[in-house]
This record gives structure tokens, C-alpha cells and sequence, in this order.
């Protein structure tokens, strides 16, 4: 199977030996393009470095957190059943991807990154499913049933979104393993669930333990 041409050569601009490869998620029926595992398991130079730190293809990975709804979405499709959904800051697209294969009407995968959207398409292709892309969340009509927020809170300067995702949905899940203190007056824990991120980056415990939460207005 040959890999995505443009999003192998962004990620050979990075790492030049680095490939895409299809990889089947475990416990799911999932495929996404990755980065293959034995590039991640070697030192890195300085120039390697500083490449990933300013550009880093976050795309080539599942992070844990979509890994773990992804999961929780095909175990539970009453959530995105016949519904529409939008998977913000969706990066390989593996919830967006999930929830249609759960049964969703309508998936928007959202990423301010071209290459992010590129991803997404790819894997859709690849896993036989179809979504709607978007670059602004802010543009999107307010009609979905549903936002799907995965990994985004790594970044704390993110936390403010968490009072914007019911501007354009009536619920929001939001899956993160990051935020150990998570306080928000709407949102309510439902479950903690287990997952790593892939390829394996060997992340201490505690970033496999995801926590999942919900909002509705």
C-alpha cells in the first residue's frame, strides 16, 4: 500500500528517513496512516529537534485520547448515531472516523492545519468512509448534535474552548489524559479509560489513563 505522497514528503522534510505506514489500531477495526515505529525508537540530532519542535506532524500520530473515545464511540454509537458531528482539532481524524463507522449522519473533521486536514482525508480513504472538512470551527454553523474534542487540552492556552464547543453543538465529549486538575462547571467526568499513544512513545502511566467528558446546553 503506498503511502500519501504529500504528507510523506512533509514528513520526510522533517525526518528524512521517517515513513508512513497503514497501521490496524488495536481493539478496533481501524487503519491510520502513522509514522512508522522504528523511526520513533532512536536518538534524534539537534536539527531533527528543532524541526519537530516548530512543526511538529502531530498528524502522523493517534494519540491516546482519540484512540480511547475512538474506542468508546464504537462501543457506545448511541452518542453519534444519526446525528451530525464535528471533530475539533481532529489531527489524524481517528474520532470523526470512528463515529461514522458507529453510524454518525455527517462528520466535519476540523484543524487549522493543512496538513492535519490532509491527514484526514487520507485515513478517510482508507477506511471507507466519507467526512466533511473544515479549517474554522468559528465559521461553522451552530448545527451539530455533537463536537468530539480529543487531545487538544495539552495545551492549557486551549482550556477557554471548552466554553465555546456549545456554540456550535448541543454536546460536547472531550477526551484528555493531560489535565489532572480539570474544573468546569458544565462539563461532568463520565469515565476513565485506558489507551497509549502510536506509535508507542513510551509516556508515563498516567498519560494513558484518558479522562472522558460531557456537556450539553
Amino acid at each position: 500500500m503506498i503511502a500519501p505522497l504529500h504528507l510523506q514528503a512533509a514528513l520526510s522534510e522533517l525526518l528524512g528517513d521517517a515513513r508512513l505506514v497503514a497501521e490496524p489500531l488495536p481493539d478496533t477495526d481501524l487503519k491510520l496512516w502513522l509514522i512508522d515505529a522504528d523511526n520513533m525508537d532512536r536518538a534524534f540530532s539537534p536539527e531533527e529537534t528543532r524541526r519537530i519542535l516548530e512543526d511538529p506532524p502531530y498528524w502522523s500520530f493517534c494519540w491516546a485520547s482519540g484512540l480511547a473515545l475512538a474506542r468508546y464511540l464504537a462501543e457506545h454509537p448511541h452518542w453519534v448515531a444519526g446525528k451530525r458531528v464535528l471533530d475539533f482539532g481532529a489531527g489524524s481524524g481517528v474520532a470523526g472516523i470512528a463515529a461514522m463507522k458507529a453510524g454518525a449522519l455527517e462528520v466535519v473533521a476540523c484543524d487549522l492545519d493543512p496538513l492535519a486536514i490532509e491527514a484526514c482525508q487520507a485515513n478517510a480513504e482508507l477506511n471507507r468512509v466519507t467526512l466533511g472538512y473544515s479549517r474554522d470551527f468559528f465559521a461553522e454553523e451552530n448545527r451539530f448534535d455533537l463536537i468530539l474534542v480529543a487531545d487538544v487540552l495539552y495545551d492549557r492556552s486551549n482550556l477557554p474552548l471548552l466554553d465555546e464547543f456549545l456554540s456550535r453543538g448541543k454536546q460536547a465529549l472531550v477526551a484528555d489524559s493531560r489535565v489532572r486538575d480539570f474544573q468546569h462547571p458544565i462539563y461532568k467526568r463520565l469515565a476513565t479509560l485506558e489507551a497509549l499513544t502510536l506509535p508507542d512513545l513510551a509516556e508515563p502511566w498516567e498519560f494513558r489513563q484518558v479522562s472522558l467528558y460531557h456537556a450539553q446546553r
